[in-house]
């Protein structure tokens, strides 16, 4: 659990460097237009970022600290619910998905094997 968590620290801070600091660099390599609105796409990244120092420390204790855990895996599946939804009203291009590959899927069993160990040892329990 906690090389997961620390793993999922590393890249979400990566990642939201990454487009905050080179904010058009995705689209170009996907081949989209870019954005006229840079700063929303650099807000997605900052919020990625600091899911990265909240998974950070809850790698210190992931049973303590499963509300962490929890947050990110409801944002791992409810990004690619916004995306399909958004997808076939035609909002969004096929592109966009490449982030889910990476953002999302990766993480859904490991995140969710912890959850089930926080489910059967911890009782979902919010204080020691």
């Amino acid at each position: 659990m906690k090389l997961t968590l620390q793993l999922a620290a590393i890249y979400n801070l990566l990642w939201g460097a990454w487009v905050v600091i080179f904010p058009n660099h995705f689209f170009q390599l996907v081949g989209m237009e870019l954005p006229s609105q840079p700063m929303i796409w650099q807000g997605m990244g900052m919020v990625i970022g600091v899911y990265g120092l909240g998974y950070w420390w809850a790698s210190h204790n992931p049973l303590r600290h499963w509300p962490i855990v929890a947050v990110g895996f409801l944002g791992k599946i409810f990004g690619p619910l916004g995306f399909v939804f958004n997808y076939y009203e035609g909002k969004v291009p096929f592109e966009f998905f490449y982030t889910l590959i990476t953002n999302d899927f990766v993480w859904w069993i490991p995140f969710f094997i912890i959850l089930k160990k926080v489910h059967q040892d911890y009782n979902w329990k919010l204080s020691d």
